[in-house]
């Protein structure tokens, strides 16, 4: 054979060797094969196979195709030469084992499915801040990255309730009626930006500008029953869907490990790697270094600690946390007395309007200034409490600052179901006012404390004392913050429908924010925690207590006050919540809506059937709770095989080398 024709002719010959094997016997065919030169049989009944092959994998599906090929003991580009060779063998039309309509459908699943790929492609390219996630993630690693997802998904939630309302309650009011019912002495004077009273009382921004008539044209349009039944529905639906981001969290990220794997984990798992910035993975490295030193470091010293040194320990913990309860208590008890002497003040004293709409800030003003400096004495305990591990520390930072909130949030709510209503005889517009003046003066003190604060630490850390360094981003705090600002607007929603739109606002600005300050101001935390774990504690701390809190009072306002007679869609009613029972009577007059009016009186107004689905409820988390101790007790008994396991294998190779000796 000539050297330039040589694969050509082989091929050929192949060809041939295959058709005559039909027509000699395996002996005789072997003597045949026996005169050619080694090499050249060897190329010929190299090639015979996988002509041979290439016939197989014709005759069947493009699934099993995939998975034979993967299959074969060759390397990548060999498999990757006989795919090619199987596709254009059977495009070459040299194959009749398909019939026309299984190739259409190969062919329509293909096309289906690189669609499908496309419309997920362009989907995640238009997702809101794609590129910033991904830049964030990469120079900050996940923990920071979990502060900027939990803020979006917040923002989401807000344009939704935004739609819902807009929709459903304040677009039926404008086409009603487009004027509105401005008194001539009301001016916009600006101070309502920060107020939200004056001409803003008069607006569909608050509950007392929504009226409670049913208009009449194509559909009778119910005001009562729109704005009771999209309150509810959207607080439900937020319910289920933090419910379900709970469990599915808990379920993905949160490992059963006990404190004996914690220093393993950190040297084998601990590894973030969404992290491709330079700087920032060799800073990783350090702080896993220095982290693990740490560690061995606290473990050692637990190990050494005395009796008498533990007693000071736990005396240590226990006032800290009395210090840290009492100016939670104490904080919620002053705003509770601040808000009546401000009440007090406001009778006695006749100042002018426009002060007297001013004064409204003072405690906004104060309970965002305790918000932001009480942490910090909270962080000053744990610099002496010495935790043996980051968890804890953050967990008992997390307890204090949540306890801090609840106290206020508490007082405040309190103050207001049960003081305003019996000041005021419009009190659900005051309550709004009250909730907007909130949002408005945490969102100052959120940008004063990231413009300043964040930047003023590292002015000191970088300039004045270098030894303190560059400030780290507390994704705690942050969280925290970004929380309790969704629970304002979760009890407000009741009393002041358009509130999310401050919201929008609100954490849109603040995300550009917190990134440009977290670029120029701030470094990733030096001692990690697990990261996915940590993102299933915020949601349930979102769900528990702050979702909950703020269903209990928009319920308690809805079932147990009553609403105000002169103004609001609920008025004359002798509570929210009796909207319902006229709606049904309204469908006990029409014989075919019945069904309705039994599922109302046998179900919905039944304690049995609560206390059926409470039953219900108790049996299935007794269930799911054994469950997971019998996956605890399986983990315990696997890891017990994996060290008698090591043992027994210890053991045989020490009998081995001394077989081998002897």
């Amino acid at each position: 054979f000539s050297k330039g024709s040589e694969t050509n002719q082989i091929r050929t010959l192949a060809q041939d060797t295959e058709r005559d094997k039909r027509f000699f016997s395996n002996s005789s065919f072997g003597t045949y094969n026996a005169l050619l030169p080694t090499g050249l049989a060897q190329k010929i009944h190299r090639l015979t196979e996988e002509q041979i092959l290439i016939k197989e994998l014709v005759a069947l599906s493009t699934t099993e195709q995939i998975r034979k090929i993967r299959a074969l003991p060759v390397s990548f580009e060999e498999k990757k030469h006989v795919r090619t060779q199987a596709m254009a063998f059977k495009s070459s039309g040299q194959s009749h084992h398909f019939s026309s309509l299984r190739d259409f459908s190969q062919n329509m699943s293909l096309l289906i499915r690189r669609f499908g790929y496309s419309i997920k492609s362009v989907s995640q390219s238009l997702q809101l801040w794609r590129g910033i996630m991904k830049e964030i993630g990469g120079k900050f690693g996940s923990s920071v990255l979990n502060y900027f997802v939990l803020l979006k998904w917040l923002l989401l939630f807000n344009i939704f309730s935004f739609l819902v309302n807009f929709g459903f309650i304040t677009i039926p009011l404008l086409v009603s009626d487009l004027s509105p019912n401005v008194s001539p002495n009301v001016s916009f004077r600006g101070l309502e930006l920060l107020t939200g009273a004056g001409y803003f009382n008069y607006t569909v921004m608050y509950y007392g500008s929504y009226s409670n008539e049913t208009f009449r044209g194509l559909v009778d349009y119910d005001m009562q029953l729109a704005y009771f039944f999209t309150i509810s529905v959207y607080m439900v639906l937020c319910g289920l869907v933090l419910i379900f981001s709970m469990a599915s969290s808990f379920k993905k990220n949160y490992a059963l490990a006990d404190s004996a794997s914690n220093s393993a984990w950190q040297l084998l798992c601990s590894w973030d790697f969404s992290i491709t910035n330079e700087k920032a993975v060799n800073q990783r490295k350090n702080n896993l270094r220095i982290q693990l030193k740490e560690s061995l470091s606290e473990k050692a010293h637990r190990e050494r600690q005395t009796t008498s040194e533990q007693l000071k320990q736990y005396g240590i913990y226990f006032g800290s946390w009395l210090l840290s309860t009492g100016l939670a208590v104490g904080c919620g008890a002053s705003i509770f007395y601040l808000c009546q002497y401000e009440n007090e003040v406001r009778k006695t004293i006749n100042y002018p309007k426009f002060r007297q709409e001013a004064e409204t800030l003072l405690v906004p003003f104060v309970v965002s200034l305790m918000n932001m400096v009480i942490p910090l004495f909270f962080s000053l305990f744990n610099k002496f409490e010495q935790y043996s591990s980051q968890r804890k520390q953050i967990y008992a930072l997390l307890f204090r600052n949540v306890l801090l909130r609840i106290s206020i949030l508490g007082v405040l709510c309190y103050y207001w179901m049960n003081t305003v209503p019996q000041k005021f005889t419009c009190w659900e517009p005051v309550v709004g006012q009250a909730l907007y003046r909130l949002v408005i003066v945490d969102f100052i003190f959120l940008m004063l404390g990231s413009l300043f604060g964040e930047f003023l630490s590292n002015v000191i850390g970088t300039k004045i004392q270098p030894r303190l360094g560059v400030p780290e981003f507390d994704v705690a705090r942050n969280v925290l913050e970004i929380i309790y600002a969704q629970t304002l607007a979760w009890i407000g929603i009741y009393f002041s429908p358009l509130l999310p739109v401050i919201q929008i606002l609100k954490f849109f600005i603040l995300f550009y924010l917190k990134k440009v300050s977290l670029t120029h101001n701030c470094q990733p935390p030096r001692r990690s925690g697990r990261a996915a774990q940590m993102k299933t504690i915020f949601i349930f701390l979102l769900f528990i207590p702050f979702f909950v809190g703020a269903l209990s009072i928009v319920a308690y306002t809805a079932w147990s006050l009553t609403p105000s007679e002169h103004c609001g869609p609920f008025r004359g009613l002798n509570n929210t919540f009796s909207v319902t029972g006229e709606w049904i009577d309204d469908v006990n007059k029409l014989s075919s809506t019945q069904w309705v009016v039994w599922i109302y009186q046998n179900v919905i107004k039944s304690e049995i059937f609560y206390f059926l689905i409470t039953l219900i409820i108790l049996v299935l988390i007794y269930i799911f709770w054994q469950l997971i101790q019998g996956r605890k007790e399986l983990i315990v008994l696997l890891r017990k095989q994996i060290v008698n396991e090591g043992n027994d294998k210890s053991f045989l190779l020490e009998k081995l080398q001394n077989l081998q000796k002897s």
